[in-house]
């Protein structure tokens, strides 16, 4: 319903040209990434064959690997024949030779290798297969209804196919992994072999090296699927995600893309209404240590609007009944957010501080001061 309201807001204000941006792609979207607001769409849920933009859907899985504990950018990974063998862009692995995860991630962001997403893939999974598995289960997860994987890299395939919509917003839980910037930002850097000889790569995002704020984030080409980009650029505090695919050429593909995101950064801004840094109250814990705890935003709420929309906001704090133990993190209630009265949006709220369960003792205690201070 927001995005609704936002178009509509879009076409009363807006040129009537903008509807043809990026319209050389066969497929294309603008998002705002904290909010996920669409900003733009242009046939978004067409599903066509995505390329190399596949690797987004794979180092999204990479990456939450990490986060868990289960591998880390040191570990040695063993390249198989399989691995090796590769086509297409490529770091020209050698089948048995060993790199560590972050050499491999630096090849996979910067130079497309499919050699070296395969290796990382079989390092995880054991198997492309079961990772490609894995791929269409996180799909699924995310709710992308118009997404099939059929490998790791993105090389041409029947039944591989994605959209723009879908591309953008695995972008956007890719991006939530601040981390996978460290290298899709990177212009270029060389690659050590064990052998001692060194591969020059240069990343495949020229947009990277003249576009402002752009630091992300995957291109794709195939002969079937033409020239696609999903790009991602951070000005302030707005960060846009873009995705054009079916381009005839690099030229027309960055063209469209800087189109789309100068659209965006001309005409929008995000409004912040709550931060994570404001003090918005306490809560109270039954059977805790602390009885009261200060209360948090678990994201930042904001909202965004056109340029020239001026919003009057407040927002409702909406506490649950809590009992410790509890922990940073652990949803304890809701902030309920309204622009002119009109409710836009919900977000969690957290305590700052862990709470851990009394004990015995400590209630007893809790329940002497109470006595002296005659509250019973």
């Amino acid at each position: 319903m927001k995005n609704l309201i936002k178009i509509l807001a879009l076409l009363a204000i807006c040129p009537l040209n903008v509807l043809a941006l990026a319209d050389s792609a066969k497929s294309s979207i603008l998002i705002e990434a904290s909010t996920g607001t669409i900003i733009h769409e242009n046939k978004g849920d067409a599903e066509l064959p995505m390329a190399s933009m596949t690797k987004m859907m794979s180092l999204l899985l990479i990456m939450e690997e990490l986060d868990r504990g289960k591998i880390s950018l040191d570990d040695v990974v063993t390249v198989s024949a399989n691995a090796a063998s590769m086509g297409g862009s490529q770091i020209y692995l050698e089948a048995n030779s060993q790199m560590k995860v972050d050499v491999l991630l630096k090849a996979v962001c910067i130079a497309s290798a499919n050699d070296a997403m395969v290796a990382l893939a079989e390092h995880i999974a054991g198997s492309t297969d079961e990772f490609v598995k894995r791929m269409n289960e996180r799909a699924k997860e995310l709710g992308l209804k118009h997404t099939n994987f059929v490998n790791v890299h993105g090389l041409d395939a029947d039944k591989h196919y994605s959209s723009a919509h879908d591309m953008a917003f695995i972008a956007r839980e890719l991006l939530k992994h601040e981390v996978i910037l460290n290298y899709s930002s990177i212009y270029e850097d060389y690659i050590k072999h064990p052998d001692g000889t060194s591969s020059w790569i240069v990343n495949t995002n020229k947009l990277i090296n003249y576009y402002k704020g752009l630091d992300g984030l995957k291109t794709g080409y195939t002969l079937k699927s033409g020239y696609c980009i999903t790009a991602t650029a951070k000005r302030g505090d707005m960060r846009l995600i873009s995705v054009v695919m079916g381009e005839e050429n690099n030229n027309i593909r960055n063209q469209d893309t800087m189109e789309l995101l100068n659209y965006g950064f001309a005409n929008y801004k995000l409004e912040k209404i709550v931060t994570t840094d404001d003090n918005i109250g306490t809560i109270d814990i039954k059977f805790g240590k602390k009885e009261q705890v200060p209360l948090q935003l678990l994201d930042d709420a904001v909202d965004l609007v056109n340029v020239a929309e001026e919003n009057k906001y407040s927002y409702a704090i909406e506490k649950q009944d809590i009992e410790a133990p509890v922990k940073v993190g652990d949803v304890v209630g809701k902030v309920h957010v309204y622009a002119n009265d009109v409710k836009i949006a919900s977000y969690d709220l957290t305590v700052k501080e862990n709470v851990l369960k009394a004990n015995i003792f400590d209630l007893y205690i809790r329940n002497m001061k109470r006595l002296l201070k005659g509250y019973y």
